[in-house]
C-alpha cells in the first residue's frame, strides 16, 4: 500500500478538495484576520492536537483516560524547567519531556493492563496519577510550587523568530501548532491504516476475540498508551512556551483533562478529523458566549454583577450537551456522510 493510499486513499474527490481548501485557509489565516482571532485559532489547533492524542487512546484503542493532563504537564514542566534553570533549548527539552511522559504512560498502562483494570477503573487510575503528580509539583520548590514556574521572555523574542528556543511572535506559535496538528493527523492516519491500527480496533471492539486470534493485547495497548502520552507531552511543551508560565492547578487539574476530551467527543470519537472539527466548534463557541455576555452587560440587559466566568461555562455546557444528544456519534461523521467526503467501504482499496 502506497503512502498516498494510506493517508488519503479513503477520501473522495470532494473530500480531497475540502481538505486542500481547509489547509490553504489555515496557512493564510494570520494574514486575513485580526491578532485576536489568530490567537483563538492557535488555541483551537492546540486543543485539536491534544484531542488527537487522547482520541488515539480511547477512540482507536478503546482505553478511557480522564487524566491526560498528566502527560501534558510532564512535557510542560520538564522542558520549562530545563530551559528556565539550565538554559536547555526546548527542542532538546522536549525529548526529556516525551521520555518521562512515555515512561509514565508505560507505568500506568502496565498497572492497568497487567491487573486487568479497564473501563472507568482505568480512567480513575489515570486521574489518580494526575492528582498525585499535581500534589508533588505543588510542593516542589525547584519547580516553583504553587507560586508557579515562569519562563524568561525578552522584548526581542516577542517579535523575532527563534524556533530553537521557541521564542518568537504569535505568528510563529500559530504555524508551529498548525504543523503539529497536521503531523498528528497524518501520524494517526498512518497508524490506523497499518497493522497496529487494525489490532487496536480489534482490541477496542472485542479484546477476548482479538486475543483468541493471536493479537498480543497487552503489547498493543501499551503501544497506544505510550504513543498517546508522548504526543500529549509535545503539546505540553507548546503550552509552556506559548503561555510562559505554569501553575500545577492549571496544568494538572482534572478540568484540563476534561477540556481536551471534549473536542473528540463533540467532533466524533474514533474518527480522525473529529478532534480537529470539534475543537473548531467548541473554542469559538466559548469565545462567542463570552463576547455575548460582555455585550449584554455593556448594553445593560444584565447587571454587571453577573460574572462572565460563571455564565460562559453554563451556556457552553448546554451547547455541548445538545450536540452530544442530537449527534451521539459526533458532528463530523454526520457532516462527512451528508457531503460525501469519504468513500463507502466497498470502494476503498
Amino acid at each position: 500500500m502506497s503512502l498516498y493510499t494510506r493517508l488519503l486513499g479513503d477520501l473522495t474527490g470532494r473530500g480531497l478538495a475540502a481538505l486542500a481548501g481547509f489547509v490553504v485557509l489555515l496557512v493564510a489565516l494570520p494574514s486575513l484576520v485580526s491578532s485576536y482571532i489568530a490567537t483563538v485559532a492557535t488555541i483551537v489547533l492546540y486543543l485539536a492536537f491534544l484531542g488527537q492524542a487522547w482520541n488515539l487512546m480511547l477512540g482507536i484503542a478503546g482505553l478511557l483516560s480522564i487524566g491526560h493532563a498528566l502527560f501534558v504537564g510532564i512535557g510542560a514542566y520538564a522542558s520549562a524547567y530545563l530551559f528556565a534553570i539550565h538554559g536547555v533549548p526546548p527542542l532538546l527539552g522536549v525529548l526529556a519531556g516525551v521520555a518521562i511522559a512515555v515512561a509514565a504512560g508505560a507505568l500506568i498502562g502496565y498497572l492497568g493492563f497487567r491487573f486487568a483494570i479497564g473501563g472507568v477503573y482505568f480512567a480513575l487510575l489515570t486521574i489518580a496519577f494526575a492528582e498525585f503528580t499535581r500534589i508533588m509539583v505543588d510542593h516542589a520548590k525547584f519547580l516553583g510550587g504553587t507560586e508557579g514556574l515562569f519562563l524568561p521572555v525578552s522584548a526581542a523574542s516577542r517579535h523575532g523568530f527563534d524556533l530553537l528556543n521557541l521564542r518568537g511572535s504569535p505568528e510563529m506559535f500559530y504555524y508551529l501548532i498548525l504543523a503539529l496538528a497536521l503531523a498528528a493527523l497524518a501520524l494517526c492516519r498512518w497508524l490506523l491504516t497499518g497493522r497496529t491500527g487494525y489490532y487496536w480496533r480489534a482490541i477496542r471492539d472485542n479484546p477476548a476475540a482479538a486475543q483468541a486470534l493471536g493479537v498480543d493485547v497487552f503489547r498493543y495497548r501499551m503501544y497506544a498508551a505510550m504513543i498517546s502520552a508522548g504526543m500529549a507531552a509535545v503539546g505540553g511543551v507548546f503550552y509552556a512556551f506559548f503561555y510562559n508560565n505554569l501553575f500545577p492547578e492549571q496544568v494538572f487539574g482534572i478540568e484540563r483533562s476534561i477540556e481536551l476530551t471534549l473536542a473528540p467527543i463533540v467532533g466524533g470519537v474514533g474518527t480522525l478529523f473529529g478532534p480537529i472539527f470539534g475543537a473548531f466548534v467548541l473554542t469559538p463557541l466559548g469565545e462567542l458566549f463570552t463576547a455575548g455576555v460582555e455585550w449584554l452587560q455593556t448594553s445593560g440587559a444584565i447587571g454587571r454583577h453577573v460574572k462572565v466566568d460563571g455564565v460562559k461555562p453554563l451556556f457552553w455546557g448546554i451547547a455541548v450537551a445538545a450536540i452530544v444528544l442530537l449527534r451521539p456519534r459526533g458532528i463530523w461523521p454526520w457532516i462527512c456522510d451528508r457531503l460525501g467526503l469519504v468513500k463507502p467501504p466497498s470502494e476503498r482499496s
